[in-house]
């Protein structure tokens, strides 16, 4: 019965956070900018704002935040505002 409660919780949760906030590398930005900015606009702590920024550039890209596809469209805006290559992709 528990299995039962927590894949229901599951469930519910992933269907709650259906979008993904991406981040993109470029050869514009320093990682200062970025890292500020992650901070700034995503809630990021200076650590995690780094681990995403050293992802990006590393990798290409990185998944920066999960949530609403409302939510994440406005920090998407506000990064794009700022100069970074980001956009919203769904799980589906």
């Amino acid at each position: 019965m528990k299995k039962e409660a927590l894949h229901k919780k599951y469930s519910l949760k992933k269907k709650q956070d259906s979008f993904v906030l991406v981040l993109y590398n470029d050869d514009v930005n320093t990682f200062d900018h970025v890292i500020k900015t992650l901070v700034e606009v995503c809630g990021h702590d200076e650590y995690q704002a780094e681990q995403c920024a050293i992802l990006t550039h590393c990798k290409g890209s990185c998944e920066i935040k999960t949530g609403s596809g409302e939510m994440l469209q406005s920090m998407c805006k506000a990064l794009r505002t700022r100069g970074l290559k980001s956009e919203v992709e769904g799980y589906l």
